[in-house]
């Protein structure tokens, strides 16, 4: 901000606006697997990734470093469902649990690692120094993958559906546009309402003509399979949950207890390496005894975890909430990537790359939802509870006090939301399926469906 001299609305974009386009590329990144040469369209993704973090890092102005991270954005709405769906078609079933608990590792420890690393590195460098980390790292994975990457998804010519991709880009555009502009401008902004309406009407179109389709640009109907429905309803809320926590928890501890973005950063870090620790365990576990059991555990923890939260004052102990933030972390690394495997695990090898891209775009746009319906609520909450301003010019310390209470009211009312979507997926844990990855594997043999 200090560096190109503007504010915290526009600085926002550069997350924003990296969601966004990484969003709209994980539904194309299907037709892209189905198309081209997994290593080599693995190789592009990460070559994409690596021109638009030396833009970041070389960037003159604002201008330049925005369209950096749009860049690098479309490298990573490839690489996230790529990943997965080579975890996948790797391994076989009985093992797959454990591959993706390692992938969870990684997906769901960084960016939570992102804030303590990057807050310590611009306290001791400077911004583009966080580019510029990133810059011999990717290069070293896109060399290192000519000799250790193989192509093992298979590939046929599937014509481009113009109209499929452009209903896709719009509409999940202007979805995730339209939801990451609540926090700031309110449910009732033209902004946020136009956004989402179009959102929702091109979305609606895109998945009707998915369905009328012979070879639809992104199949929709993995749906149809009640398994992996029920794993996809599961991780968006948990999603919801976690993403929303994860944006709302950083700002009580710098607002109401008045700790820095480094400090607050490192209140994160113990959950973080909980779920780094409990990911590949909790993958090893689901090859043996299948994912009801983990999932209806790790909500539990993730509701037990999230209660305290809505009582939290001013001079609660620190100590106490990174317990219970990593309770709640714990509760994520026993469900999410476990939920995930045994979703796809229901599905054939060949829809696994559909599988993958329609599992993430759902939970891209939860994670949406969840942060702008927490965001708000605090906002709403702490904005309707404020003191008139008369009372600051009669009492201005009885209105510092009141606007105290209001502020944390807000987070208090956040965090009971955050607790309703930690329950729904606590009853939706119970109907996600009790087969073991052997068990699953027999049944789509019986059928004939696991080619």
């Amino acid at each position: 901000m200090k560096s190109f001299d503007i504010n915290t609305s526009t600085v926002q974009w550069l997350s924003s606006g990296f969601m966004m386009v990484s969003g709209v590329m994980i539904p194309i990144s299907a037709w892209l697997t189905t198309r081209i040469n997994s290593k080599i369209l693995y190789q592009s993704a990460m070559f994409v990734f690596l021109i638009g973090t030396i833009i970041c890092y070389t960037a003159p102005s604002f201008s330049f470093l925005l369209a950096g991270r749009l860049v690098q954005a479309l490298g990573v709405g490839v690489t996230m469902p790529l990943l997965q769906t080579l975890m996948l078609t790797i391994f076989p079933a009985n093992k797959r649990g454990a591959a993706m608990g390692m992938a969870g590792l990684v997906i769901g420890v960084a960016p939570a690692i992102g804030p303590t690393l990057s807050g310590w590195v611009i306290d001791n460098y400077n911004w583009r120094a966080l580019f510029g980390i990133l810059i011999p790292i990717s290069a070293i994975v896109v060399i290192a993958g000519f000799w250790l990457m193989k192509s093992v998804l298979p590939t046929h010519k599937v014509k481009l559906d113009w109209f499929s991709a452009i209903l896709s880009t719009v509409g999940f555009g202007s979805l995730l546009y339209g939801f990451s502009e609540v926090g700031e401008k309110g449910w009732g902004s033209s902004v946020v309402i136009v956004g989402i309406v179009v959102g929702v009407l091109f979305v609606v179109t895109f998945g009707i003509r998915q369905l009328r389709l012979e070879k639809p640009f992104l199949d929709l109907r993995v749906l149809k399979n009640s398994e992996f429905s029920i794993a996809a309803l599961l991780c968006s809320v948990l999603m919801m949950a976690m993403i929303g926590v994860e944006m709302v928890l950083p700002l009580y501890l710098q607002t109401v207890r008045g700790e820095s973005a480094f400090h607050s950063g490192l209140t994160l870090l113990p959950g973080a390496l909980m779920m780094g620790i409990l990911s590949p365990i909790a993958g090893r576990a689901f090859d043996r005894i299948g994912a009801k059991r983990l999932a209806i555990t790790g909500l539990f923890l993730l509701t037990v975890g999230t209660i305290p939260f809505m009582f939290v004052t001013k001079t609660t102990p620190l100590i106490y909430i990174i317990s219970l933030y990593a309770i709640r972390m714990a509760g994520i690394a026993m469900s999410m990537m476990t939920v995930t495997t045994s979703g796809m695990n229901a599905l054939p090898i060949k829809m696994m790359s559909n599988g993958t891209a329609v599992n993430n775009t759902i939970r891209q746009v939860a994670a949406s939802v969840g942060t702008a319906i927490l965001i708000s609520i605090l906002s709403n909450v702490t904005k309707n509870d404020m003191p008139a301003k008369a009372l600051l010019k009669s009492d201005p310390l009885a209105y510092k006090n009141a606007a105290f209470s209001a502020t944390l009211g807000g987070y208090h009312a956040a965090f009971i939301v955050a607790l309703g979507f930690s329950a729904i997926g606590l009853l939706v844990a119970f109907f996600v399926s009790s087969s073991t990855p052997n068990e699953m594997l027999h049944k789509k043999q019986a059928v004939g469906g696991d080619k």
